[in-house]
Formats: C-alpha cells, structure tokens, sequence
C-alpha cells in the first residue's frame, strides 16, 4: 500500500470510488470489509491452485497519460509461476511486436490482472505493479512451458499490491475445446467397453441348437 491508502482494497477504491458506493448505498458493506483488513495481499493455497490451472487471462496497463490498454496472455496450464508470497511472473511470448504493454510499464509501472474461469464460473482480479526483464536467459529458462512451441521473448514480473474474487453472477459458462474433447474421448471409450461387454454377455446367453 502508499503513504494514501489506509486498506489493500484502496488500491481501487479510491476517494471517488468510496463517494459513488456512499451515493448508491453499498459504502457501509465494503467499509465493513476494510474493518476486518480488506482485501489479501498475500498468495495462498486456493489463489496459487487456481493460477496454476489457469491457461488465459487479461493484463491491463495504462500510458503515462493515463489511456488504457488491455491484452490478452495465454499459454499451458502452469505457465503462471509463483515467484513468491507476492510476486508472480511469466514467460512473454513473442507476438505482433507492438510492445504497446511494455510501452506503458515503462512509464507506469502499475498492473491488473484479471483471471477468468468460465468452466468453474470464478474470476480473480489482482491489482499491482509489473516490469518487464529483459536479457534474462536464466529466469525465461526457467519460465518458459516445456514443450510448449513459441518464442520467449521476455519476462513479465507482477507485485501484488491486492487481490479479491468475484460472485459467479452473471459470468457464463464455457469449457476448453481440449477438455470437451478429452470428456467426449471419454464417454467413447465406455461406450466401446460397455458394448463389448453387452456383446459379451449377449453371446453367453445365446441358446445352445
């Protein structure tokens, strides 16, 4: 947290935010949260799971104007790494070489990462500040998915400031392509294991002429 902010959570409710929550009525629920500490600074056990299930999320950074940009990382499952109880990092492939992310964190270090679970209707949303580390073989080494085929390029950082879930309201549901496929493969195989068993059966019971 700044010198500014009295709870985690101010790292986004800021004197405006807390001004329209007052207006709309929700001011004394979240005033209520901040009471008991506010939101979580620190990596625990269900947030380091569910980052190493992820294989998609969304990075937002701002110039130093203040124009917003958000884009799109993906990868394998795991290829999130927790660094430490409040730093996380991964491999940044090389892509349509705009350098508009690494641009902004140039100038304005501070980060969003926002995490979505359609399968599982979760989201997680986590504010920090994220660099970029370049010329760094060691680090991209170890970052880097095995077997995964793409180009590391450079390392993003991320220092967690704070991090909240969301309700499931609203969020629809959607699966991977490769776990449908996996489910459907599945179900194909008991199928084919419950028809060689039927014909099985259905010959032993034949009627001996």
């Amino acid at each position: 947290m700044t010198d500014t902010e009295t709870y985690s959570s101010d790292v986004a409710f800021t004197p405006a935010v807390k001004a329209v929550q007052a207006r709309k009525g929700s001011r004394e629920a979240y005033a209520r949260v901040e009471q008991h500490g506010g939101w979580r600074t620190e990596i625990d056990e269900n947030l380091s799971t569910f980052l190493a299930e992820t294989n998609s999320f969304y990075l937002a950074t701002a110039s130093g104007d203040g124009q917003p940009y958000i884009q799109h990382r993906g990868g394998p499952k795991g290829f999130v790494k927790v660094l430490d109880k409040r730093t996380i990092a991964f491999a940044d492939f090389g892509g349509n070489r705009q350098y508009i992310t690494q641009g902004n964190l140039s100038e304005n270090p501070k980060a969003h990462i926002f995490v979505m679970d359609y399968a599982h209707r979760r989201r997680v949303k986590i504010w920090g500040e994220a660099r970029v580390v370049e010329g760094d073989s060691a680090l991209l080494t170890s970052l880097m998915p095995k077997g995964y085929r793409a180009r590391g390029e450079q390392v993003i950082v991320f220092k967690i400031a704070a991090w909240d879930t969301n309700c499931p309201q609203h969020i629809p549901q959607k699966f991977d392509a490769a776990d449908v496929a996996a489910a459907l493969a599945g179900r194909d195989a008991r199928i084919a294991e419950l028809e060689t068993e039927f014909a099985r059966v259905k010959g032993e019971a034949a009627p001996v002429t």
